[in-house]
């Protein structure tokens, strides 16, 4: 198998994980887990993001987060943002990574925006300019490239026009985001080829929702086809609020589990994750879709 020796993982599940659940935990939890997580080797981390208060609630306090957390040495903390009040938020909180997202589902954005995803991603000019003046980097997202609700298939072509746009306007990292959880791996090696072929200056991300048990396989797929960064949430938490049936996203234990087993580097200490997404579950108040947290390591079936 043609695999790599290190990957990075991004732990999202502070924003697109608990952006999801009914209960709002406060600050201080949140801070403590993000350090938990800092402590625990995570070097990328999605600490929050900057919409509207009464929109996502969940996500109110990201910029109280920013005011104790953005200067860790060596770990970037990245949030999501959609438009001008979003990069004001993050300058005046002291962010110093953002991240943009745009539907590769032309009915979903049309519907939603009035535009299409090319139109969307042109629009963020303004934003990545004044994240430029700042110093701010951004990245951007392409959610459901793998299949939508609305369309089902989504054309390579649309996908890569949206990249294309995305590096019109200076954006050089972006995620592929697997929202509506219709991912199969063959179709994300090829894609992944496809892609690295064609656009060998960008930087790529994957993200895995587990909606029909395919994020583990799809994460691998991706390893075949060069792809070496991955999102995942603690606990699995998260899913995606306009899919029917979706669940969360895929849970960093397990990820982080399969790549130990496998003799992949992460810098991740998978016992201190572990705790931290016991905390979180207990937290939260409710059982979560984690194969380690049910079933503990492999070696620790193991007995001395």
């Amino acid at each position: 198998m043609n695999l790599p020796s290190k990957v990075t993982i991004c732990e999202v599940g502070l924003r697109d994980g608990l952006q999801n659940e009914a209960k709002i935990l406060q600050t201080e939890e949140k801070l403590e887990i993000a350090n938990d997580l800092i402590d625990a080797g995570f070097k990328v981390i999605e600490l929050g993001s900057f919409m509207s208060p009464k929109a996502v609630p969940q996500m109110a306090d990201t910029d109280e987060l920013y005011k104790h957390l953005n200067k860790i040495d060596g770990v970037e903390l990245r949030a999501l943002i959609a438009n001008k009040k979003g990069i004001e938020r993050a300058i005046n909180c002291g962010c110093r990574k953002v991240k943009l997202n745009v539907s590769a589902s032309r009915g979903h954005n049309l519907a939603n925006l009035n535009m299409t995803p090319e139109q969307s991603v042109a629009g963020f000019k303004e934003i990545v300019d004044i994240a430029s003046q700042h110093e701010i980097e951004v990245s951007g997202s392409i959610s459901m490239p793998f299949g939508s609700p609305w369309e089902g298939n989504i054309p390579l072509d649309d996908v890569q026009s949206i990249v294309e746009a995305y590096l019109n306007v200076g954006v050089t990292e972006i995620s592929l985001s697997d929202a509506s959880g219709m991912a199969v791996p063959n179709q994300v090696y090829e894609m992944c080829n496809k892609m690295h072929e064609r656009y060998p200056q960008v930087k790529w991300w994957l993200h895995f929702h587990n909606t029909r048990g395919m994020a583990m396989a799809n994460i691998l797929a991706a390893m075949q086809a060069g792809i070496t960064q991955f999102d995942s949430s603690f606990c699995g938490l998260g899913g995606c609020p306009f899919v029917p049936g979706a669940a969360g996203n895929v849970s960093s234990e397990d990820v982080v589990h399969m790549m130990d087993e496998m003799g992949i580097e992460t810098g991740i200490d998978i016992i201190k994750l572990i705790e931290i997404s016991k905390k979180v579950r207990q937290m939260i108040g409710h059982d979560t879709d984690s194969y380690i947290l049910k079933a503990g390591r492999s070696k620790d079936l193991i007995k001395k």
